[in-house]
C-alpha cells in the first residue's frame, strides 16, 4: 500500500475489499483514541484527530492557524526530538515528557515522532498520556506493600496483643494502689498500651479477607460522608457538590466505600490550614469511558466508568510525598500513623478499582475509578 498526502486532506490509496479502492486516512486517524497530529516543515499544524483536539484543548480550525511554538517554549525537548527525526529520517520515541506552558499542563506524556517521507519535513506525532499506566503500576506496588502490612499485622496480633492486654491490666490495678505521682505513670502506661493496640487493630484491616459487594448508590454514600464531616472535623469548611444524577449503582461494599471517602475528606479538611474561612471541599461524580482493569483474584475484566473525585483548595502535596503517598507508614502529619491512605489504596484495589491523585498548590484532587452494575438494581 502506498501512502500520500493530498491538498484536500490525508488519504491512503490502495485496495480495500470492504470499501473499494480508496480509504480516507483522516477519518481513520480521527477514530483513533490516541492523539495524532501532523506538523509541516515549519512545525505548523496540518492535521489533528479528534483525540488530539481534546488533548490540546483546541479545535483543528484553531490549530490550523498555529504552530507548535504557540503551545510550547522553543527550548522544549520536543523540538529537538522533531529535529532529529527530520535529520535522520527515522522514528524516535521519548517518554515521561512534561508539556508545560500557559496553554498546556500535561505530565508523563509518551511521544512518538515519525517522518512523513512523501512530504519532506513533515512529521507525524502521536501523544499518549502515560499517567494512567503509571498509576496502575503504583497501584500494584501499593497492593504488594499492603500485603506486607497484612502479614506484619498477623504477627503483631498474635505476638503483641496478648502481652499488651496483660500490661494494660497491670497498669489499671496499679492506678488504685499507688501515690498520685505514680498514678500518672500508670495512666501513661495504660494509654500507651491502648494506642499500640489501636495501631495493631488498624493494621489488621489490611488482612486479605473477601469482601461482600452489592449495588450501592454512590450519591447516598457521599451524602452520608458529607454529613459526618460537616458535623465534626469539617464544620468550618464549605462543601460543593457536582453530581451526575443518571449514574448507575457502583458494585461495592458500602461500609468500605464510606471508610475510603471519609478518609479522603478528612485528609482534605486537615490539609486546609490557612484561610480556613475560604476553605472548601468539592465532591463530584461523573461517567467516563476508557479505563478497564482485571478484578483481583479473577480473570474477569471490568470497565471503571464511574469516577468520584474529592478536591480541596489546600496547599497541595509535595512531589516527593506524592510519589509515596499510598505506601504504608508514609505521612506528613506529626501524629499520623501513615496507614490511612495505604488502606484506601488497598480497599480500592480490592474492588478492582483505581485511585489517582493530582496536586498543585491550591488544588489537590483524588479520583476514584470504580466499576458499576449495569442491571437496573436499587442501590443502598
Amino acid at each position: 500500500m502506498m501512502g500520500m498526502v493530498a491538498r484536500s486532506g490525508l488519504r491512503i490509496i490502495g485496495k480495500s475489499p470492504a470499501r473499494g479502492p480508496e480509504i480516507d486516512a483522516a477519518a481513520m486517524l480521527g477514530a483513533l483514541p490516541v492523539p495524532v497530529v501532523l506538523l509541516d516543515a515549519d512545525n505548523r499544524f496540518r492535521f489533528a484527530n479528534h483525540a488530539a483536539e481534546q488533548f490540546l484543548g483546541l479545535s483543528m480550525q484553531q490549530l490550523s492557524h498555529m504552530g507548535l511554538k504557540d503551545l510550547l517554549p522553543e527550548d522544549h525537548p520536543l523540538f529537538d526530538l522533531i529535529g532529529q527525526v527530520r535529520q535522520h529520517g527515522i522514528t524516535i520515541a521519548d517518554h515521561d515528557l512534561s508539556l508545560e506552558s500557559p496553554r498546556l499542563h500535561k505530565q508523563a506524556i509518551a511521544v512518538q515522532a515519525t517522518p512523513l517521507n512523501e512530504e519532506p519535513g513533515n512529521v507525524v506525532l502521536s501523544l499518549q498520556d502515560a499517567s494512567a499506566a503509571r498509576a496502575l503500576d503504583r497501584q500494584t506496588v501499593f497492593r504488594s506493600a499492603a500485603r506486607s502490612v497484612s502479614g506484619m499485622a498477623a504477627i503483631l496480633a498474635h505476638e503483641v496483643k496478648n502481652p499488651l492486654s496483660g500490661i494494660r491490666g497491670a497498669a489499671q490495678l496499679l492506678e488504685g494502689s499507688v501515690s498520685e505521682a505514680d498514678r500518672e505513670l500508670a495512666v501513661l502506661i495504660r494509654d500507651e498500651a491502648d494506642r499500640i493496640r489501636a495501631l495493631v487493630d488498624r493494621m489488621e484491616a489490611f488482612g486479605e479477607k473477601p469482601i461482600e459487594r452489592r449495588a450501592v448508590n454512590i450519591h447516598r454514600v457521599l451524602e452520608h460522608v458529607r454529613r459526618l464531616a460537616q458535623t465534626g472535623f469539617a464544620a468550618h469548611l464549605r462543601f460543593n457538590e457536582s453530581y451526575d444524577p443518571s449514574l448507575p449503582p457502583v458494585y461495592a461494599n458500602r461500609d468500605q466505600l464510606v471508610q475510603v471517602l471519609l478518609n479522603l475528606v478528612k485528609n482534605a479538611a486537615e490539609s486546609i490550614t490557612a484561610n480556613e474561612h475560604d476553605g472548601e471541599i468539592t465532591l463530584t461524580t461523573a461517567y467516563r469511558h476508557g479505563v478497564r482493569l482485571a478484578i483481583p483474584g479473577s480473570t474477569q475484566r471490568v470497565h471503571l466508568p464511574l469516577v468520584v473525585t474529592v478536591r480541596d483548595n489546600g496547599p497541595g502535596i509535595t512531589e516527593d510525598m506524592r510519589q509515596h503517598l499510598f505506601e504504608p507508614f508514609v505521612t506528613s502529619k506529626p501524629s499520623g500513623s501513615g496507614l490511612g491512605l495505604a488502606l484506601v489504596a488497598k480497599i480500592v484495589a480490592d474492588h478492582g478499582g483505581l485511585i489517582e491523585v493530582d496536586s498543585v498548590p491550591g488544588r489537590t484532587e483524588f479520583a476514584l475509578h470504580l466499576p458499576v452494575i449495569s442491571e437496573d438494581v436499587d442501590g443502598e
